[in-house]
């Protein structure tokens, strides 16, 4: 964190200053939903979409959204704004607040934390020419489709990634490849950009459905269906994806080359794509 201060209930302070209540519940039971969402030169990244899933995680766990959208835009581009011109990650967090007495049960009336803070966030390291990941069983809940603060299971999940010294976990539910511990998964199979249909086991990404957005416009040939983990072990090109992350190629599965081990023709053409929309974003032709 830089000097620049924080969001927390209505007031901006410095983060050494922001304190919740030892009973709230995000604290106690992670009952809380949480967004990441770049700002590319202090241009927050495809905000209608992250505050629509925002809302989506919020009805799923029976919270009503405590800030309009207009609010959340008018907040978090006051937060970026200390930061002028700079590319950010911006993390929020809203919980369902802190209640008289710890109880499983959902309690009739508490009122919302909302926490937000924002990160210096800096372009991809040019030398890094593709990154390693390992398979693993899927552990995690059936709710994944939430973005929910629970992420118990992704942090042991990627911290067995980097014991491996690799940087993140693929996983396998029911003999079908579903997406990174902290990450969404496409492939590349004999030309044909492929990345698992959403469903209640992945989160519904944002950079995914750009990915597919840009396939689409510039004519690449792009299917949502189900990637068996054969496939994801003989397919050409594999990548994880995530709004700060961007798009990773990985050129290691369970220590063998993917393709030639390096990144390969399809990821190079979206990387292209992607960093063009990028620019237009930081000159305020997209949002």
């Amino acid at each position: 964190m830089t000097s620049s201060n924080v969001y927390l209930n209505g007031s901006f302070l410095p983060l050494s200053q922001a304190q919740i209540s030892v009973m709230d519940r995000g604290f106690l039971f992670g009952d809380s939903i949480y967004e990441v969402i770049p700002a590319y030169s202090g241009r927050l990244f495809r905000l209608p979409h992250h505050l629509q899933r925002l809302n989506n995680s919020l009805q799923a766990i029976r919270m009503q959204n405590p800030m309009s959208d207009s609010e959340w835009t008018s907040m978090l581009e006051q937060l970026v704004a200390q930061q002028p011109g700079q590319d950010q990650s911006v993390y929020l967090q809203v919980t369902r607040g802190p209640a008289e007495q710890r109880d499983h049960t959902i309690p009739e009336k508490t009122k919302a934390t909302v926490f937000a803070m924002s990160s210096p966030m800096h372009d991809p390291d040019p030398t890094v020419v593709g990154i390693s990941a390992i398979t693993l069983d899927d552990i995690r809940w059936r709710l994944c489709n939430i973005k929910a603060t629970t992420l118990l299971a992704n942090v042991l999940l990627k911290q067995e990634a980097k014991d491996a010294a690799a940087v993140e976990s693929i996983l396998i539910r029911d003999g079908n490849a579903m997406e990174g511990a902290a990450s969404n998964l496409f492939i590349v199979l004999a030309g044909e950009l492929i990345t698992p249909p959403k469903s209640n086991y992945l989160l519904p990404g944002i950079t995914r459905d750009l990915i597919l957005e840009l396939a689409e416009k510039n004519g690449l040939p792009h299917a949502e269906r189900d990637i068996t983990e054969p496939q994801l072990r003989s397919a050409d090109e594999v990548w994880l994806t995530s709004s700060t992350k961007e798009i990773m190629p990985v050129t290691r599965l369970d220590q063998h080359p993917v393709g030639n081990g390096k990144p390969g023709p399809v990821y190079q053409q979206m990387s292209a794509l992607y960093s063009e929309y990028k620019e237009r974003i930081k000159q305020g032709l997209e949002q």
